[in-house]
């Protein structure tokens, strides 16, 4: 399995965090169990895939249902005997945790999917990030953004002020004051 790599692109305009920072758990399957365990697994989480692990926990690649249920039962073999290691598909994108959310939202679009297992460099899988979970992020970021603008942001806007003077006389000047520190 190989990581993908996104073309550098100035398409993502927002400065996010890493991956780690919106990273969701994945419930994985181990490589060892029957296709059969496997099926049962992924039907009791409604879920139409999974991310297979070794005994250390290293990602090796995800299963389908769909694959599986081709591949095993199409071809006759039984399932309650058949390892599942033998239907990992092992060209799914992945990240790692440490990668900017930009990058992988742009991997995302490129290799076309909605979700990507996330691990560290020794492999070891950490869970999922989806392209819902990095719209949500863009989001909030833009929010804050708006809140609190960063230094290069503040602007100057001139303001009327009253000062009061001597007598019935009020003078009026402008003054330059930082809409926000």
């Amino acid at each position: 399995m190989e990581q993908i790599k996104s073309n550098p692109s100035p398409a993502p305009n927002f400065e996010a965090g890493t991956v780690k920072d919106i990273i969701e758990p994945a419930k994985s399957i181990f490589n060892k169990v029957s296709v059969k365990a496997a099926l049962e697994e992924l039907q009791a989480r409604a879920s139409d895939s999974s991310p297979v692990i070794d005994r250390r926990g290293e990602l090796l690649g995800t299963v389908s249902r769909n694959q599986m249920n081709r591949k095993v039962g199409g071809f006759g073999h039984d399932p309650t005997t058949e390892p599942v290691e033998a239907q990992i598909e092992k060209n799914n994108p992945y990240c790692f945790e440490d990668q900017a959310v930009a990058e992988i939202e742009q991997m995302m679009l490129n290799a076309k999917v909605g979700e990507v297992s996330v691990v560290t460099r020794e492999k070891l899988l950490l869970g999922t990030v989806k392209i819902e979970a990095i719209a949500q992020e863009k989001k909030r970021r833009k929010c804050l953004e708006r809140l609190n603008p960063g230094p290069e942001e503040i602007r100057v806007q001139e303001v009327p002020a009253v000062c009061g003077g001597r007598g019935r006389h009020l003078h009026l000047f402008r003054t330059r004051l930082p809409l926000s520190l």
